[in-house]
């Protein structure tokens, strides 16, 4: 099942595949201008998985720096409706966590709908547990629980 599946940086090319893949999946989807813009940010945390060269799903995330620890924010992360269910995602988010460790994260925060429980399941099996909610954080007025992972 893995062995079709790549996992590289994201390219200024795939922003349109990723624009797609995210319409297909979220009420409030980000655009493609603001993928592009978070490769220029983010260029070291901003992955893709493809399969037969055909992007399938990405990660976007980006280092933070409180003064006391470096951590990483799992910004967004999507897979293709008919990728689903076959472990992309959660090798996505292992990549993700790879590289933020090599840039000295001691851990990683992300934010998730309080009505989106498959995410938050999936979430949980990954090590991450809620910290505490973010009330009216998204455009319709949902709560966001915010989740967390320590590397030590």
């Amino acid at each position: 099942m893995f062995q079709d599946i790549i996992i590289r940086r994201t390219r200024p090319g795939d922003i349109e595949s990723i624009a797609r893949i995210e319409h297909m999946s979220f009420k409030d989807p980000w655009s493609a201008a603001v993928f592009a813009e978070s490769l220029t940010y983010f260029p070291e945390t901003f992955f893709v998985a493809t399969r037969n060269g055909e992007v399938a799903g990405f990660v976007v995330g980006g280092l933070e720096d409180t003064g006391e620890e470096i951590y990483g924010h799992l910004c967004n992360l999507a897979v293709a409706p008919s990728c689903r269910k076959q472990g992309i995602a959660r090798r996505l988010v292992e990549r993700e966590e790879q590289q933020f460790a090599i840039e000295l994260a001691t851990g990683v925060q992300l934010e998730v709908r309080v009505s989106n429980r498959d995410a938050q399941q999936f979430y949980r099996r990954l090590g991450y547990r809620p910290v505490l909610r973010f009330a009216g954080y998204y455009a319709n007025g949902e709560d966001a629980i915010v989740m967390m992972k320590w590397f030590r």
